[in-house]
């Protein structure tokens, strides 16, 4: 998987080759402007020739001096180009500074103000947007603020390309968040490594494509020093969704779901649907006995076993061959259906809490916490992580007065820590991370965008995927990375008008599509 990199971590790469010899920053400047420069024409091959303008809005910042980068390399292409200067010539750091003295030579650079980004009687083809990038670390003000505001009228009513340098400034590359304002531009071009701002919160809303352009720097592997990385998930490969040719069903797990009473089986019976589709050898409901005609109506493989109370499912839980658990769909949240989650939880069983699993902990989320154990996987979205970890949600709500602001890796990284399992926290940008530091994040979003997710029983069907992939002995973090992947693909894959028993019977052509 590809890293998803913090400006500080960003930095420290660039500083290390720096500091090797293989490179200097100048040379790392020159790349980053050209490979903006290749990414515009790429994107707009209309713009590769004839005679064009352009804006070039350059910050106080390294930031400022790949835009004189790009400013020359497009003037070298026969554009005529203008760059605006936030901030003085004599302040720049003296790699830009070098930049803009080359620029100088050979077009204006004139202070950025409230019309840097055109006029109405002048507007350019192109703005690029070189102000803050990664090292923004206070709200966007004054001249900047009032031009990257104004980047969408630009855009909409005046058809201007607007690109952004490594990430839209006034966005903090490290949270998503905004700092003092949210610009919106076609495309941002990122360097080395997509940034976790390209992924979390809204950031779709942020910049229409994200591209990424080597710039000679080394790449992260999972298993180096960089344990602190945050990786993005990727498409599975087919050997981990793969069965062997000998074995039986009981080899690939035989996962356990336990249902509510009458008339609250249907999460449940989404939730063993799509465990069994992602390919565990058995799923059985756990039913109360007034809702198992129910149960048996809507069931054909899925199986379902009568489970009065805490006892019964003890007892059960003595068979070994019940590898995975999943306990929350359509369960409820009283005292009998706590007592059912307190009693599997020491068992020490692959288990996935979800939904009401997790509300009935509400009041005294510390209770759960000392139950689970490294195989658990707690599976919120926002409302249930703010009733778990309200101290967490609390910050990760708070308008940001600096930057890196706390971030959704941020909380979902202290969560999986005091919870002492995985913690799964869903959304279009899904995080999780476990107990030992490691973060992935699956993002639904540019291209990915899945809003037909957005359906009832859709976080069941994810919950039973989770757990049909820990019944055929996948670890918790494999589990959940490859789940949230295929989730939203079979999304993808199905399109409008999908619906949540929709979702593991697209299963079989996704599986296909990836040479399982």
């Amino acid at each position: 998987m590809a890293e998803l990199l913090t400006g500080a971590q960003m930095r420290a790469i660039e500083r290390a080759a720096i500091a090797s010899g293989s490179v200097t920053g100048l040379d790392l400047m020159e790349r980053a402007g050209a490979a903006v420069v290749e990414a515009i024409f790429e994107e707009w091959p209309d713009l590769a020739s004839g005679d064009h303008t352009a804006s070039i809005l350059c910050g106080p910042g390294n930031n400022g001096g790949d835009g004189f980068v790009i400013a020359r390399h497009l003037h070298d292409r026969g554009w005529t180009v203008t760059a605006h200067l936030y901030g003085k010539a004599e302040k720049l750091p003296t790699d830009a500074r070098s930049n803009h003295d080359l620029w100088v030579a050979q077009g204006p650079c004139v202070p950025l103000t409230d019309r840097s980004a055109g006029s109405v009687k002048n507007m350019p083809d192109l703005v690029v947007d070189a102000i803050f990038g990664t090292g923004l670390t206070r709200p966007v003000e004054g001249d900047a603020e009032f031009v990257l505001g104004n980047l969408e009228t630009v855009r909409t009513d005046f058809g201007v390309r607007c690109v952004s340098v490594d990430v839209p400034s006034g966005i903090c590359s490290d949270s998503g968040k905004w700092l003092g304002c949210c610009p919106r531009v076609d495309l941002t071009v990122s360097f080395h490594s997509e940034k976790l701002a390209h992924r979390l919160e809204d950031a779709d809303t942020h910049s229409d494509k994200v591209v990424v352009k080597d710039i000679g720097l080394p790449h992260a592997e999972q298993s180096d020093e960089r344990a602190g990385y945050v990786w993005m998930v990727e498409p599975p490969a087919a050997r981990a969704l793969a069965k062997p040719t000998q074995g039986q069903k009981y080899s690939q797990g035989h996962a356990l779901i336990l249902s509510g009473g009458p008339g609250r089986t249907g999460a449940a019976r989404l939730t063993a649907r799509g465990a069994l589709r992602v390919g565990a050898g058995l799923v059985t409901l756990g039913v109360p006995s007034k809702a198992q005609a129910e149960v048996a109506s809507h069931i054909t493989a899925i199986m379902q076993v009568p489970i009065a109370n805490a006892e019964a499912l003890t007892e059960l839980l003595w068979d070994t061959r019940l590898n995975a658990l999943c306990l929350g769909p359509g369960l409820g949240i009283g005292d009998q259906a706590r007592g059912l989650v307190e009693a599997a939880l020491p068992l020490y069983r692959a288990t996935v809490l979800d939904a009401d699993a997790l509300s009935m902990f509400h009041k005294a989320p510390a209770d759960l916490f000392e139950l689970c154990h490294d195989r658990t996987v707690l599976t919120p979205h926002g409302g249930e992580f703010a009733r778990l970890f309200p101290d967490l949600a609390a910050k990760l709500a708070a308008e940001p007065t600096e930057g890196p602001a706390y971030s959704k890796v941020d909380a979902t990284r202290t969560a999986a820590q005091r919870a002492g399992c995985t913690v799964l926290f869903k959304g279009a940008a899904t995080v999780m991370a476990s107990a030992d530091g490691r973060c992935s994040v699956h993002s639904a979003q540019y291209e990915r965008a899945a809003p037909w997710l957005a359906t009832a029983g859709s976080g069941d069907v994810l919950a039973g995927v989770i757990t049909g992939l820990l019944a055929r002995d996948m670890g918790p973090m494999q589990a959940c990375e490859i789940a949230t992947w295929l989730h939203t693909e079979c999304a993808l894959a199905f399109g409008p008008a999908l619906v949540a028993e929709d979702i593991p019977e697209q299963m079989p052509d996704v599986f296909r599509a990836l040479g399982v």
